[in-house]
């Protein structure tokens, strides 16, 4: 690169640097005048005079509060808007751009090419001149996909011509081009190189600056109903993605809000670590939860099975798992649906003072007086209209009862106040709004008054009333939250008779097996537990019942390690956001809880969508080991030679077989004091949180951090983690505890050894006693270093 170009765009730089800190100042102006704005609009709060006295000083003070509220909100979202400029403006400023291409907007154009920078955002000057472009806008899509020379690329209006003639990437600190040098290709290796060789944090970083092209074809892609991404560990998908969601938020900026976008993540301490991912690029995070958070959540008196029992615990024979997990269930329970509407719904009474008030038998006669063609949704609504008719009746019943005028009798003077002061009561009001409206009332001088009654028996009629419709209340909130369906029978008998709406032996199941089963699940139930595959199918088969359309709102919903989800569970998924469109993410060499049953997993999902409207991509290039990890983990595999490693050079893993634990623990503390002296973040992977805690205890006095829950942060230095924790995380040092037989010798936890070594970016360690795992026998010798 010669002088004078590097001249050139130092000048560039600083006359982009300094428009952008012109805007800053500007900026922070404005929020200092706001600021002054709301404390003199907060200041004339005083100015209001509370007029009650009449019909018309109440519409006038109202008027006034309204109009103080809205100039508080409007400057509130302005301080708010200038305070996102700042810091959006601050963080341009220390990396204000990190490409620029050159290009004429047609093939056979032969004017002058144009010059763009593309940068983290878009800055224009004073007379809105672009000086920055934002990686997300169409035309930046250039620097990913091509080199120089004719390329096409996509814009809201279609595809667009143009021809290359620079690509040029920088390297900026502190406002310094620290490296500039020109490529032909899409990212330079170079560029590449240095992104990848820095050490890991307990964030994840943004990648907009080293984008590849395949990751590219993820981000801007909108034209998929589902878009199934598989890559192999460290190919960088999720960074990707999470570059798509920032891409769709530009893309659809005014239409999409980070609200309407979910995804759904392998646990919570993943989620802590790439919760910075979209702040850095300006976005504000979408919703973030795991799967079992959106099924638990909703079944708050049941213990649904977490991560760690899930892993550690599930006994339930495997071909029972599959079947539970497969599309095949989901159409029994669709079917057996559809079978309620006209027989075997499962109805509990609504009891009043401890005796049925309205029989399950009656709510169930109910239920059945509407023909066939009513849906489920629709026989429940008119079902639930029809009970609280009968409620009402039921109120001239119940106020010539005994109880109504034990209770008249024992009125305190503060309830009989409440109850002639209330007005009219109706059986379907809520006390809350009740509650709500008194208050305001009261703020506006309106207390309730005393009711004139013209006879004893005209004020015991009007009190027996009250009483007797106060009393009946929980019942009708019982009736509008479908209280009197028993969706645990329900579920028990689906059970039941799910043999008849699905074949078994299609799962090499047994029949006598399968009852058991069943008794094994009605056992859990009653004791409040249920495993994760059948809190799924208890909420399907409640919401057909119920009629729930699942939430429409939701526009895009990604989901990260699709692998370790079944079937069944991606098609609840898209029950319940009909809306969305799925983007899927995962390394099928990682199904460390479904295992082989994610074989069929793409295709199965898959069949539920449109054919022409799904894409596949596929990355097989993975970045974050160096090449010489990268060959060992992928030979742990079957069929992982499929595998490009980066060209990134590195140390060979080390493996040491040692005699006994204490001499594994020795050798541990060395290995930590080696990777402490070098600064490194180190994981060390257990397979079981029980290891996880003994190795914890066995290395007291050492800066060492145990994660033994999802809600944990990842914190700085060595941490302890089990297996199932560590996925979709990265560390500079892994070191693998107990690599041998006692914890990896069945041919089932081979995807799991395989997951917890491929976290590793610069070095990996196993350690095993007396013996390596037999799953690394197909390991070259010549990839690693044996220690004994």
């Amino acid at each position: 690169m010669n002088n004078q170009i590097k001249v050139e765009e130092t000048q560039y730089l600083d006359k982009t640097l300094k428009a952008m800190k012109k805007s800053l100042k500007t900026t922070e102006d404005e929020i200092k005048r706001t600021n002054k704005n709301i404390d003199s609009v907060s200041q004339s709060w005083g100015d209001v005079r509370l007029k009650t006295d009449t019909y018309s000083g109440i519409v006038e003070t109202a008027a006034s509060i309204r109009q103080q509220q809205q100039m508080l909100s409007e400057r509130e979202n302005s301080k708010t808007r200038a305070e996102r400029r700042y810091v959006t403006l601050n963080n341009q400023i220390k990396k204000p751009y990190f490409a620029r291409i050159d290009f004429s907007e047609s093939v056979t154009d032969s004017g002058e090419a144009e010059a763009i920078y593309i940068g983290l955002g878009s800055f224009s000057d004073d007379e809105n001149k672009f000086l920055v472009y934002d990686w997300r806008a169409p035309v930046a899509s250039i620097y990913y996909d091509g080199g120089i020379g004719d390329v096409t690329y996509l814009t809201p209006d279609g595809p667009q011509s143009a021809h290359v003639t620079l690509k040029r990437q920088f390297q900026i600190e502190d406002g310094i081009i620290v490296t500039l040098f020109d490529t032909e290709e899409a990212i330079g290796d170079a560029m590449l190189m240095n992104a990848l060789s820095g050490e890991s944090s307990t964030k994840m970083k943004s990648i907009v600056t080293t984008i590849q092209k395949e990751q590219n074809k993820i981000i801007r892609n909108t034209s998929a109903d589902l878009l199934f991404v598989q890559g192999a560990a460290g190919s960088g998908k999720t960074a990707a993605v999470l570059q798509r969601v920032a891409y769709l938020l530009y893309r659809y900026r005014g239409k999409l809000t980070s609200g309407q976008v979910v995804l759904f993540s392998p646990n919570q301490l993943f989620n802590d670590y790439i919760n910075q991912v979209l702040p850095e690029l300006g976005e504000q995070n979408m919703v973030q939860m795991t799967f079992y958070q959106y099924a638990s959540r909703r079944l708050p008196k049941i213990s649904v099975e977490t991560l760690q029992e899930r892993f550690e615990h599930n006994q339930t024979d495997s071909k029972i798992n599959m079947a539970k997990g497969s599309l095949a269930m989901f159409n029994a329970v669709t079917n057996y649906a559809n079978h309620l509407n006209r027989s075997d719904i499962k109805i509990r009474s609504l009891k009043f003072r401890g005796e049925p008030l309205i029989t399950k038998e009656r709510i169930t006669d109910i239920y059945y007086q509407y023909n066939e063609n009513y849906k489920l949704s629709q026989r429940l609504d008119a079902t639930r209209d029809t009970l609280m008719r009968v409620l009402s009746s039921r109120i001239g019943t119940e106020m010539r009862k005994d109880w109504v005028e034990l209770e008249i009798e024992n009125l305190s003077k503060q309830e009989y106040d409440e109850l002639v002061g209330a007005g009219k009561v109706r059986i379907g009001d809520d006390q809350e709004n009740d509650a709500a409206s008194r208050t305001r009332q009261a703020q506006l001088g309106e207390g309730p008054k005393a009711k004139e009654f013209g006879s004893e028996k005209a004020e015991r009629q009007f009190l027996s009333r009250q009483i007797v419709t106060r009393a009946l209340r929980p019942i009708a909130r019982q009736i509008r939250r479908n209280s009197f369906l028993n969706i645990s029978a329900q579920f028990v008998d689906f059970l039941r008779q799910a043999h008849l709406y699905f074949d078994l032996s299609l799962f090499d199941i047994a029949i006598n097996d399968w009852h058991q089963h069943v008794e094994d699940v009605i056992l859990s139930l009653k004791n409040k537990q249920l495993s994760l595959a059948d809190t799924t199918l208890y909420l399907y088969l409640y919401d057909l019942i119920s009629g729930k359309t699942g939430e429409r709102d939701i526009r895009f919903l990604f989901i990260d390690e699709i692998q370790d989800y079944t079937p069944f569970q991606l098609a609840f998924l898209k029950f319940s956001f009909p809306k969305a469109k799925f983007t899927v993410l995962g390394d099928l060499n990682q199904a460390i809880f479904t295992k082989d049953n994610a074989n069929n997993l793409e295709r199965d999902f898959a069949s539920l969508f449109d054919k022409d409207k799904v894409d596949h991509v596929k990355l097989t290039q993975t970045y974050r080991s160096t090449q010489q990890i990268t060959d060992f983990t992928k030979f742990i595999l079957k069929d992982g030679q499929t595998i490009d490693a980066f060209n990134r050079d590195g140390q060979k893993p080390e493996i040491y077989i040692l005699d006994n634990q204490e001499a594994m623990l020795n050798q541990l503390r060395r290995q930590l004091d080696i990777h402490k002296r070098q600064q490194e973040t180190t994981a060390i992977i257990t397979k079981t949180r029980s290891e996880a805690q003994y190795l914890s205890e066995a290395l007291k006095g050492t800066a060492v951090t145990l994660i033994q829950s999802e809600n944990q942060r990842l914190a700085q230095g060595a941490i302890i983690v089990p297996s199932y924790l560590a996925k979709g995380l990265e560390f500079d040092a892994v070191i693998i505890w107990h690599a041998d037989n006692q914890y990896y010798g069945d041919e089932s936890d081979r995807r799991l050894l395989y997951t917890v070594a491929s976290r590793a970016m610069h070095s990996l360690t196993l350690l095993a006693e007396n013996s390596l795992s037999n799953l690394i026998d197909d390991v070259p010798n010549s990839l690693y270093r044996v220690n004994e």
